[in-house]
């Protein structure tokens, strides 16, 4: 699929949004849209592939993985109504990208300044593990952001080890390591930081705290001033 540089990130998103060129993934978001869970089962579920969000001119690309089967799946927002979107609001928030510390749903007034966010894959996979084909498709999506917004990105933030592998895959970054912290110079004069991913495996067993998770947002802010 080829974008023009001149196409609006909203047109992405909404080709997105029509997207079903991964079978197993629009069945499943469907079937979990219907079935839900007893503590939403009076919610309506957004159950399609989720568009990206934030500030067009975005210095701070965030990459997830994939949306949360009762997270973004459910609300139509990316980190969005569960714990992960807890913690990336909330750090958002105290590193003045955000204007509230909260992410609950798309319409609770949540303003992002001087960050994107986006993923991966676009569609909540079984167990939360997407196969290679399909995040090979759906990275077609995040090259098109890539683009649009190449002139004003400083950092891009990638959470887990797959959308540091995504990234580097598609911009020809070669091997680079994976690891919590790490930071790489990359060309014009962008910089790279991987971080494990907030998901409550990470959060609830220790693997991530909020010093650590935190610390990383206070790397970002302290690039974008030096740029």
């Amino acid at each position: 699929m080829n974008f023009s540089s001149g196409r609006l990130l909203q047109d992405i998103n909404e080709k997105v949004i029509n997207c079903n060129l991964c079978p197993r993934l629009s069945n499943y978001i469907s079937i979990i849209g219907k079935s839900k869970v007893r503590r939403y089962v009076d919610q309506d579920y957004w159950a399609k592939p989720l568009p990206s969000f934030g500030d067009t001119k975005a210095k701070l690309l965030i990459i997830g993985l994939a949306p949360a089967a009762h997270g973004g799946n459910r609300t139509g927002r990316m980190f969005t109504g569960d714990n992960s979107g807890d913690w990336v609001a909330k750090a958002l928030f105290e590193t003045g990208f955000a204007n509230m510390s909260t992410s609950v749903s798309k319409d609770d007034g949540l303003i992002l300044k001087d960050v994107y966010i986006t993923s991966a894959v676009r569609c909540a996979p079984p167990d939360n593990r997407p196969t290679s084909l399909e995040v090979l498709t759906c990275s077609q999506y995040l090259l098109a952001e890539l683009s649009y917004l190449d002139p004003t990105l400083k950092v891009i933030l990638t959470l887990g080890k797959i959308a540091f592998d995504t990234y580097c895959k598609i911009c020809n970054l070669g091997s680079l390591d994976f690891n919590h912290g790490s930071c790489h110079r990359i060309k014009n004069g962008k910089t790279l930081l991987a971080s494990y991913h907030p998901s409550k495996q990470n959060t609830n067993t220790g693997r991530l705290t909020w010093e650590m998770w935190i610390s990383v947002f206070k790397t970002v802010t302290s690039i974008v001033a030096r740029n």
